[in-house]
């Protein structure tokens, strides 16, 4: 079964595409809802943080404290590190299980996650997508969508690699600019992956 991920900088669209090879019949692999779902649920992991962050990491009823993990790691990067370190390989784990549970008739699956490339976890893949789009129009989505700030923005755009970084590293690429039509790009590289042979 080929194994396409597919990743972008934020706001640059890469869970609207996603969406459209669903319709196609294509199983998607969502990283980060997977590693909040992981968080509260895999005890070594749980271990793991509270001893990295301290027990208060976790809510009496077992829910994650986004607030305080926020608050450790988003100024400090060798923390941040940390955090990625316990909770990628977790990640991997879960996708491992989930490309197993899949029917043999699938004729592939896509994994999208935000940190594809900076987790190296696009090695797990057989092809990698990287979805850009403008700067200023990524900007503008995410402002609308989560209600905060451009500063606020720049700050999360800050932690991810840049478009140019990602562009050595990826096999294909959708334009999400609002000016090339996002479905034809999806049905070309659809296409591919049918015909791919691994």
């Amino acid at each position: 079964m080929l194994k396409v991920g597919i990743t972008g900088g934020i706001g640059s669209g890469k869970t609207t595409i996603c969406r459209i090879f669903e319709t196609l019949g294509i199983p998607v692999f969502y990283a980060d809802t997977a590693a909040k779902q992981i968080m509260v649920q895999d005890r070594i992991l749980i271990e793991g943080i509270k001893n990295t962050f301290g027990t208060e990491s976790y809510l009496e009823n077992g829910v994650l404290n986004n607030k305080h993990i926020a608050g450790i790691v988003f100024n400090n990067t060798q923390m941040l590190e940390k955090l990625n370190a316990l909770v990628h390989p977790a990640v991997f784990r879960s996708f491992d299980t989930w490309v197993a549970r899949l029917a043999a008739g699938v004729p592939y699956i896509l994994k999208e996650a935000a940190l594809l490339f900076e987790s190296g976890s696009y090695q797990m893949c057989d092809l990698n997508i990287l979805v850009i789009a403008p700067e200023q129009l990524k900007l503008e989505r995410v402002m609308q969508r989560d209600q905060v700030t451009e500063e606020a923005v720049r700050a999360r755009m800050d932690k991810q690699f840049t478009d140019r970084q990602k562009l050595k590293m990826a096999d294909h690429l959708i334009y999400n600019n609002e000016t090339d039509p996002l479905i034809s790009q999806v049905l070309a590289l659809h296409q591919l992956f049918l015909n791919k042979k691994i």
